[in-house]
């Protein structure tokens, strides 16, 4: 999946105002789907917000329901006022905050642990319930392919070694990933 440049621009921009409605009377700008047929697609995405590049929230769909462009809008406001690991952001931090916007592709079950690319899959794990580490969970916190695992496994509340038991139900993913920060603010 590639999104030029304006499209991009559209979903970072969209995010910002989602989360800005909570504090004013900006409403998201709406889009025309017949301008920007790729928005309308059906595709699995996260929002992170960081501070200073201190994660501040993350919350995604792995799988959609509704366009990209809706999807993103939603990810947002529950990545500032709903991920639990976080309070609910402040007008204050809403001037602080950088967005990051993850669009995934198709999930790939994988047979060996081998296949995994640190750096360029994410991992979903399905065993009883879910859990899942974009691509860039390992870069940022240079991770190996085993410290990945064990991580899957940790925040799908498995102990870190349970991946070195059996061959675990993973799939990868890649994902687009594009932030403010790269389009300078």
């Amino acid at each position: 999946m590639e999104l030029s440049q304006e499209e991009k621009e559209i979903l970072l921009k969209a995010a910002r105002e989602s989360i800005l409605e909570e504090f004013s009377e900006c409403d998201v700008t709406m889009i025309d789907y017949k301008a920007y047929p790729k928005l309308k697609m059906e595709l699995g995405a996260f929002v992170t917000l960081h501070i200073n590049t201190e994660l501040r929230g993350c919350i995604g769909y792995i799988i959609a329901q509704k366009p990209l462009f809706e999807t993103i809008v939603e990810a947002a406001k529950h990545s500032a006022f709903g991920d639990p690991r976080f309070p609910e952001l402040s007008r204050d931090e809403f001037d602080e905050i950088e967005i990051e916007i993850s669009v995934l592709s198709q999930f790939e079950p994988i047979k060996s642990y081998d296949e995994i690319e640190v750096g360029k899959h994410g991992l979903l794990l399905e065993e009883g319930g879910r859990a899942v580490l974009l691509p860039q969970v390992a870069i940022e916190q240079n991770y190996n392919r085993t410290e990945f695992l064990t991580a899957l496994c940790h925040k799908a509340g498995l102990y870190g070694n349970y991946w070195k038991e059996r061959m675990l139900n993973i799939k990868v993913f890649t994902a687009l990933v594009f932030s403010e920060k790269e389009k300078g603010g």
